[in-house]
């Protein structure tokens, strides 16, 4: 089913067709992607040509691989607000998929940009990539968009005041923000986007009593819930971006073992893993729910390539 069924721009004269009209290359939809790696680039890629793209980079080693996919690359940095000063009233259309700073409780990246975009007229629409980890540990709860907010981890309050920032932009502004929030996201063609070298290592899962549940989505998935969003998404709208599978994170791990023909993960205790496997892992472990993407097919529209992550890790061994 084709996400985009029109494009129609808010501005007519962006589409003028007629003597005395603006140069081609204002008359076409800009979009914005800021963030533009694996995940943005799939975006890019799946965008039709009547939309020109634009993409925020701090790295003049990337210009080249951006101009290359037919991306006009802007140099920018999120840590310093001066640079980006320049984007305002660049696009009608924004995705934002940069992530926060590794330190801190607060997002000072993503307020920079929205203090930016509101210098010189702000875009219709903005769709922001956050997280599903603001949820926090639910127990395996089963979770929709009308939850609050349930984390205490750095790592999760930087995303829950990104969050804040776009909803503030979306209600003092006439801008269409959308917020995504993302799990796990995989696919074979992504830099360890698979869990097949974590299986060639040996890292153990969590026995079935001490289990949780995990949720995924392929990258590919992803790239077309975000433009879903940016014709499709509602005001001040909050969407799951996830599958429809429902897996303990062993029963995943297995899965794929299983697929790959590599041995199963052995499975420890909550008390045994402490020991054994980084902080950053157990974080994740120590967190369980499932996701409703209810949401995100009612209302985007979107039909899942992959519904289960069984279909898309078969898909990367074809």
């Amino acid at each position: 089913m084709p996400i985009l069924p029109s494009i129609q721009s808010p501005h007519p004269i962006l589409y003028a067709a007629r003597p005395g009209a603006l140069p081609a290359r204002f008359r076409r939809l800009r979009l914005l992607i800021v963030g533009c790696g694996d995940v943005g680039m799939r975006l890019a890629r799946a965008l039709p040509a009547n939309v020109r793209l634009l993409a925020l980079t701090s790295s003049t080693s990337r210009l080249a691989t951006l101009r290359a996919a037919g991306i006009t690359p802007l140099l920018g940095d999120l840590d310093d607000p001066a640079s980006l000063r320049r984007l305002s009233g660049l696009a009608q259309r924004v995705v934002h998929l940069a992530p926060p700073p590794s330190e801190g409780w607060s997002d000072p990246r993503t307020l920079a940009l929205v203090r930016a975009l509101r210098l010189r007229g702000v875009p219709d629409v903005l769709v922001y990539g956050s997280t599903s980890g603001v949820y926090g540990d639910c127990q395996g709860d089963l979770v929709n968009e009308t939850r609050a907010p349930g984390a205490d981890t750095p790592r999760a309050r930087r995303r829950i005041s990104a969050e804040d920032a776009i909803r503030f932009l979306g209600r003092a502004t006439p801008v269409r923000s959308s917020i995504l929030r993302i799990p796990g996201i995989y696919a074979a063609d992504r830099p360890d986007g698979t869990p097949r070298s974590r299986l060639q290592k040996g890292t153990p899962v969590l026995r079935a009593s001490d289990d949780v549940y995990t949720n995924h989505i392929h990258a590919d998935d992803l790239a077309r819930a975000c433009i879903a969003a940016l014709w499709r998404g509602k005001t001040q709208r909050i969407y799951n971006v996830n599958d429809d599978s429902q897996l303990k994170m062993g029963d995943y791990f297995d899965l794929a073992a299983d697929l790959y023909g590599l041995p199963r993960p052995a499975r420890v205790s909550r008390d045994t893993a402490q020991d054994r496997l980084p902080l950053l892992l157990l974080s994740f472990m120590s967190e369980s729910r499932r996701m409703d993407n209810s949401r995100l097919k009612d209302e985007l529209r979107l039909r899942l390539r992959y519904p289960t992550v069984a279909t898309g890790l078969l898909a990367g061994q074809a």
